[in-house]
């Protein structure tokens, strides 16, 4: 394990057994506070087979959750025993085959138990209830200090009778250590009323500090590098804002259509999808002011503040798209309005961005696989090497795949000659860090809530500022009031895209590419 791994595994267990002196600690207070109980509804379903299960496993693996002190709980309607949910599993977490991954893998299955019921059952989470109560009770947990972490792998649909049912029925019944949290999967809703209503309903039932809305996004390693590149490096802070940074694009491409999702896809699209949330929350860490502190609700007070400043958006910086063939899929409509494609420019009305237009884009079945925010600089002024036509300086941070961030700089081409070429500073991260394991998303968010850590979860003033600021696009697209426009997989997307692009200032590099660096 790396070091930074054991300070991470040295901070959880301090908090998991509540002192940070583990010499004043007595067996039996130990005994009480470790038994942590993690609950997966939706165990059956496609997000937890592929996300919740592996991300558990991984932080299983690396000495992040006890067999001493956790069990994991899976609970869905379909009929399965303890050993056909390990079995359904099981390909998802590991592809190795050594006899250590194996016996891990093994002892991690073991710590697995299967509850059915329906999602607005008494009796199902009266059952779910009593497995709970008993594996505390085999720990010697004391009522009031167990943990309770219940992750909805769920639709949103369900959330408010499956959260009527765990807070009639699954709490922990007192507050001497233990706590009961709630982890809720996006899309948080499907406009402000929807989102609000949605809000409200699991309001009555939890507080605030017991909700954690997962972006997973948020859980990127390059997402969370940004505030400490932002605010720990001297020579960027007098460089980000309006005197030197022409836009800012965020962008989200993919390589293949809807594949079996149409259905599920056809009643969000793009906007709703991913540029709703995931890329307006990377929108906030670019663009808000330093907060107070690290505290989660100081970065949180910041990010709210970005979003309030956000105008209205115009109709002329929207396009949108739909890929040939989006509506052969049998469980889309002939008639579906909905974008695969949207490319979006907000525009922040305060004192460090008014001007600077953010390019929010992202497509499906596109000609290329990245997520990136590309920082693009203003022209040099007084150009005496003529080199504008070469393009401008950029900071790019290159979220997936390989991830990486460089800067583009204009350097002197060798030779006799004094002519001038685009190249990079370059980070890559496969690179300068071989022997460290970058976390997936969800195994850092899992952690970050049983850590009690807010800081990457969205709380419910943001995420109804996020949808004041799409609502009212989102439902003139819904009424067949913007029509998206037609465009070949496997291409960049409509070309009126980038006519808006280059409206709002972009200027493309022609002759460029950055290519990830290589150990050959």
């Amino acid at each position: 394990m790396s070091t930074g791994s054991t300070v991470l595994d040295t901070s959880l267990s301090n908090v998991s057994l509540g002192s940070s002196f583990p010499e004043e600690r007595d067996t039996e207070i130990e005994n009480e506070v470790k038994c942590l109980s993690i609950i997966v509804l939706g165990a059956s379903g496609d997000l937890a087979k592929k996300k919740t299960f592996p991300a558990l496993f991984h932080l299983f693996q690396q000495g992040f959750l006890q067999e001493t002190d956790v069990h994991i709980f899976g609970y869905a309607r379909t009929k399965l025993s303890d050993d056909n949910l390990r079995e359904r599993i099981h390909g998802y977490l590991s592809n190795k085959s050594s006899s250590r991954q194996t016996e891990v893998l093994s002892r991690f299955l073991q710590l697995i138990k299967y509850v059915s019921g329906s999602y607005d059952s008494e009796d199902g989470f009266q059952l779910l209830n009593k497995e709970i109560s008993e594996h505390e009770i085999s720990k010697n947990s004391q009522p009031g200090t167990s943990r309770r972490l219940f992750y909805l792998a769920l639709p949103p649909s369900v959330y408010p009778s499956v959260c009527r049912m765990i807070r009639r029925y699954c709490m922990n019944q007192s507050d001497l250590g233990g706590w009961t949290r709630i982890v809720v999967e996006k899309p948080f809703g499907k406009d402000l009323k929807s989102a609000e209503d949605l809000s409200a309903q699991l309001g009555e039932l939890f507080d605030e500090q017991q909700l954690y809305r997962i972006d997973h996004y948020l859980g990127k390693e390059l997402v969370q590098n940004l505030l400490v590149v932002r605010f720990a490096n001297r020579f960027f802070l007098p460089l980000w804002n309006r005197d030197n940074i022409d836009n800012i694009q965020i962008v989200f491409r993919e390589d293949f259509g809807t594949e079996g999702r149409g259905g599920y896809f056809d009643e969000y699209g793009i906007i709703r999808d991913i540029i709703q949330n995931h890329l307006l929350q990377v929108l906030c860490l670019v663009a808000m002011e330093k907060p107070v502190s690290l505290k989660p609700e100081h970065i949180r007070d910041e990010k709210v503040k970005v979003l309030q400043s956000v105008l209205p958006i115009k109709l002329e910086e929207v396009v949108l798209g739909q890929y040939e063939g989006y509506k052969d899929d049998p469980t889309v409509s002939d008639s579906s309005n909905t974008p695969t494609f949207a490319t979006v420019v907000l525009r922040i009305d305060n004192e460090r961005w008014e001007g600077v237009p953010f390019i929010l884009k992202a497509g499906k079945a596109l000609n290329s696989r990245k997520a990136e925010i590309r920082v693009q600089f203003k022209d040099v002024p007084g150009d005496i090497f003529k080199c504008k036509k070469q393009g401008r300086n950029e900071f790019v941070i290159r979220l997936q795949p390989s991830e990486a961030m460089y800067m583009k700089l204009t350097v002197k081409k060798p030779g006799l000659e004094m002519s001038t070429i685009q190249s990079e500073l370059d980070l890559s991260y496969g690179l300068r860090y071989q022997d460290v394991k970058i976390p997936e998303a969800y195994e850092r968010l899992i952690l970050d809530t049983i850590r009690g850590d807010q800081q990457h979860f969205v709380r419910r003033d943001e995420l109804r500022v996020a949808w004041e600021i799409f609502t009212p696009l989102l439902h003139r697209i819904d009424a067949g009031q913007l029509k998206p426009i037609s465009y070949k997989p496997g291409s960049r997307g409509p070309a009126e895209a980038d006519e808006l692009l280059a409206k709002a200032g972009y200027v493309q590099t022609h002759g460029y590419i950055w290519i990830p660096p290589t150990l050959d």
